[in-house]
């Protein structure tokens, strides 16, 4: 993973690292807890990778009948990214099997972590955002019916 933080989630908390095309496996096999989905991008370049490797142990403890984990390989991020639509990293996407539950960006204080975290565990499931420019039809007569 590059970094000892994050390949400590991976030998001492047991977080996976996954690949896209192990993504819905993961999901079927984490249900009924919702996983969190760690998007780290490089941490060179986003400090806050690092700050929520270690909060990240924290929230599953906190959450342990609710939460799973996965880290996203590197290779995969940018298609999550658009799947779920984050726009900042790192980011941590809350999504099941049903559905996307909701994304935290960058880092929060603890207690905003955890309000956040019980506030998106609680919420259904739902359409994610993804990333991109509504399409609308240039003549409003070519629209299907």
């Amino acid at each position: 993973m590059n970094h000892p933080l994050l390949d400590r989630l991976q030998t001492q908390h047991g977080v996976p690292l996954l690949e896209l095309d192990a993504l819905a496996a993961h999901l079927q096999a984490a249900a009924p807890k919702i996983s969190v989905l760690f998007c780290t991008e490089d941490p060179r370049r986003f400090d806050e990778t690092l700050d929520l490797a270690v909060v990240l142990p924290q929230l599953l403890k906190s959450f342990p009948q609710r939460l799973s984990a996965a880290v996203i390989a590197r290779s995969a991020e940018k298609a999550v990214q658009a799947r779920y639509g984050f726009r900042t990293w790192p980011a941590l996407v809350f999504v099941s099997a049903a559905g996307w539950h909701g994304t935290i960006e960058g880092m929060r204080n603890w207690a905003d972590f955890v309000r956040e975290t019980a506030d998106i565990l609680d919420a259904a499931p739902r359409r994610a955002p993804g990333i991109g420019v509504p399409v609308a039809a240039a003549d409003a007569s070519a629209a299907c019916h």
